[in-house]
């Protein structure tokens, strides 16, 4: 379940979208043109869509919106900025409880680097196995990515409604359940492999 600061969030990135006119959504795909493919933010529309992208892109979330206040900022937006930023200080240290540990992070971006490579396109049972919601599914199937992207999307979208709780067995379950026995068993064996790797070298620094 996605945490009260994530739909906080969520709800204020909404109003920021809502106050921004036309030639300022232009500006701020424009700066984010290194970042974002030319083909991703032709499809853009709002400036929610372009938020998401940056949180799928790692460059926004509850717990650092540095990169948004400074588009907004060059945007002539210096008061949306100071919005989110207020935001953001006021979400403070309770927002840092919507990630699962680092160790957990690890494990799961090791399982997506594994489902991304080989899930195809059975990537909508899996989301549904997820628990994603209908309407988060058609819209990621409206940015019309690749399958290997798209297959991200479904799971940092999963990740991000789990929040702390996200457990990597969980993905492989889902994966079971799909038939993708093969692709869980991988998975299980990348990771099992990894700690094996880590625990080597914890022998060899002693």
């Amino acid at each position: 379940m996605a945490s009260v600061d994530a739909n906080s969030f969520h709800h204020e990135l909404l109003q920021l979208s809502n106050a921004l006119d036309a030639d300022q959504l232009k500006n701020m795909k424009f700066l984010c043109r290194e970042l974002i493919g030319k083909r991703i933010l032709e499809k853009i529309n709002t400036g929610w869509e372009l938020f998401d992208v940056l949180m799928q892109r790692n460059k926004l979330s509850a717990e650092d919106t540095t990169f948004l206040e400074q588009l907004l900022t060059q945007v002539d937006r210096p008061d949306l900025s100071d919005i989110i930023r207020r935001f953001n200080t006021n979400c403070g240290a309770a927002s840092a409880q919507s990630e699962p540990s680092e160790a957990e992070r690890g494990k799961i971006d090791l399982a997506a680097e594994v489902i991304a490579a080989s899930l195809g396109r059975t990537w909508r049972k899996l989301a549904r196995k997820l628990n994603l919601i209908e309407v988060r599914i058609q819209s990621i199937a409206q940015k019309q990515l690749d399958l290997e992207e798209t297959a991200m999307v479904v799971i940092w979208e999963w990740r991000k409604a789990q929040g702390s709780q996200a457990r990597v067995e969980e993905l492989v379950a889902a994966l079971r359940e799909c038939n993708q026995n093969r692709t869980a068993d991988e998975v299980e064996d990348k990771i099992a492999q990894a700690c094996f790797d880590l625990e080597g070298l914890g022998e060899e620094t002693r």
